[in-house]
């Protein structure tokens, strides 16, 4: 079961690496439309560090077989899962918000998805969309297969704290 959650946790590891990959590239605060992110820089990197950290003292939990170790990284996980949770309760409301068409641009007043550009003419101004913050472009496949692999690893690691399913 130990080896069980090594590979899972690596597995989650390589998928969160694959979402941060996506918005790192895709995070460009100063092109003009760019909607802010609503995932905080600080719990994003901890999350990482953490998630990386924990994995490490997995290993050394499997390789000395030291059972503080297991229950440190235990948790540690707690934590992880906690800011993963925090991110995605953030995700949630970007995903689901519905990106305006050019009908419904003018009916909708100034907010999260628009700013206030001049007009042609002076003294006027008009609404334009604003882009998706950078984490509206994970694919869903992936953040659904991060939070299970997640979620499994948390399992498998208390359950080997526990020592269910030592020989």
């Amino acid at each position: 079961m130990a080896f069980a959650a090594l590979i899972t946790w690596f597995a989650a590891v390589l998928a969160g690496l694959y979402m941060l990959t996506v918005w790192l590239i895709e995070n460009d605060v100063s092109a003009r439309r760019a909607a802010p992110s609503h995932l905080p820089v600080p719990v994003i990197f901890g999350h990482l560090t953490l998630a990386v950290s924990g994995l490490a003292l997995w290993v050394a939990y499997l390789i000395l077989d030291r059972q503080m170790l297991a229950w440190i990284a235990f948790g540690l996980l707690s934590v992880i899962a906690l800011l993963g949770l925090t991110m995605f309760a953030r995700w949630i409301p970007v995903y689901r918000e519905p990106v305006p068409t050019a009908a419904k641009r003018e009916a909708v007043p100034t907010g999260s998805l628009f700013q206030t550009v001049p007009a042609e003419n002076p003294g006027q101004t008009m609404e334009e969309p604003l882009a998706i913050p950078a984490e509206g472009n994970f694919p869903i496949a992936v953040v659904v297969t991060h939070g299970v692999l997640a979620g499994s690893t948390l399992v498998l690691v208390f359950l080997t704290a526990l020592g269910v399913g030592a020989s």
